[in-house]
């Protein structure tokens, strides 16, 4: 994939591509249709998604209205209570939290949400976008089911500029009003098997769909086309083991692309041996990144083979917040690739993620390197990554999954 093809998907793609929305089915058969370009014929696999069509959302404070959007998939409710900030998550401070409509700094996760439904919070507010930029952009964020567990409190996402004002002014009283239409719909993610000489499988990842406010050059239309790049590679060299293409849809919203598939394949997942999985690459700034859920000794085996490849990068164990970890979850070694920038430079989930972020020449360099390394392990007579998940790795999916409370939680 040349210069200008890479250029070309960049913009064809610049729209949002919300997962389980109208935008991000478009763009499925869009990259559906480059497989076919290279003699790929791609399926859309379907899988159902909570949506929230959003009629009315409202903040009041203290009478005041303050922009907001409402959290989708959060219920309906006209609720007034006393507003708390709950600066800090010791037990006093939580225990604080009861009657009251609590806003937190930063995103809603499992285990904050878990502690403010436990302390008796009636409602909650949370912000986004920064204190010091021009906009006043507000992100639509979700309370995805796999948090709330049946138990909704309504929720609605402010600007970082008015979550400032709530405190420095002192608010007394807050009110929300929510009103929504919740409904099932679908998500895709696009898959293209390219078999091997032999009935094991690498599985490569990359997520096509964006935030609310994001057109996700960056994150992650660049790793889609990376995936595409290398499954247009493989479709015309032979190699051992067969390669899987899965562009998956609604990232964005809890892996539910990634979930899915290793849900409702398992047969095929069992044949998978390695994954990997690209999720932002070819910024014009930033350093390369691999991140292994797996062995310690696949850290060194990259270490190795990039300083043969003469290419730089950083190499560690972990849990990487993409795609990875649910096909690691599901016993399959997995390595996510990606070129991050500082956010200075590179700040994503908003309206600044667009192709200005990218260098067309960067992606070609770093779809080289991460194809070379793929190739390798496709052709090894035995790939020398075992397919077993460590126990310190399966630790830190649990607690990144939600099934076990992190320290610092």
């Amino acid at each position: 994939m040349d210069i200008q093809k890479i250029n070309q998907i960049f913009a064809d793609t610049a729209y949002v591509r919300m997962g389980g929305r109208p935008e991000e089915r478009k763009c499925a058969e869009y990259l559906a249709g480059l497989c076919a370009e290279f003699g790929g014929k791609a399926e859309l696999q379907a899988f159902p998604v909570w949506l929230g069509d959003i009629r009315e959302a409202k903040l009041y404070a203290d009478g005041v209205e303050v922009p907001c959007k409402g959290y989708m998939i959060a219920g309906n409710a006209e609720l007034e209570a006393p507003f708390y900030y709950l600066a800090n998550t010791d037990a006093y401070s939580l225990s604080l939290c009861k009657g009251k409509i609590v806003m937190i700094d930063g995103y809603m996760g499992y285990w904050r949400y878990q502690d403010i439904l436990a302390n008796g919070a009636v409602g909650f507010i949370t912000y986004d976008g920064h204190v010091n930029y021009a906009d006043r952009d507000i992100d639509q964020r979700e309370l995805r089911p796999h948090v709330a567990k049946g138990n909704k409190l309504p929720g609605v996402n402010i600007n970082a500029k008015d979550a400032v004002k709530l405190v420095e002014n002192e608010t007394k009283t807050v009110k929300i009003v929510l009103q929504q239409d919740e409904w099932e719909g679908k998500s895709h993610n696009v898959v293209l098997d390219i078999p091997g000489e032999i009935d094991e499988w690498i599985v490569l990842t990359a997520h096509y769909d964006s935030t609310s406010l994001s057109t996700g050059a960056y994150d992650n239309m660049s790793g889609s086309i990376g995936i595409l790049a290398m499954a247009e590679h493989f479709m015309t060299v032979p190699h051992r083991r067969g390669i899987r293409m899965i562009l998956c849809g609604s990232e964005e919203r809890g892996l539910l692309g990634a979930k899915a598939w290793v849900r409702d394949f398992p047969e095929l997942a069992e044949k998978c041996v390695l994954n990997v999985n690209l999720d932002m690459i070819g910024s014009i700034m930033g350093k390369f990144h691999a991140c292994v859920t797996g062995e310690e000794k696949l850290v060194s085996y990259i270490e190795y083979f990039a300083a043969e490849q003469g290419f730089g990068i950083g190499v560690k164990q972990g849990v990487y917040s993409s795609d990875s970890s649910p096909m690691a979850d599901a016993g399959i070694p997995a390595i996510s690739f990606a070129r991050l920038a500082a956010n200075n430079t590179g700040t994503i989930h908003n309206r600044y993620d667009t192709l200005k972020l990218m260098k067309a020449e960067h992606m070609v360099k770093d779809i080289a390197f991460i194809q070379s390394f793929t190739e390798r392990m496709a052709n090894a007579v035995q790939i020398p990554v075992k397919r077993e998940i460590p126990d310190n790795m399966k630790e830190r999916l649990d607690e990144y999954l939600g099934r076990k409370r992190p320290k610092e939680a």
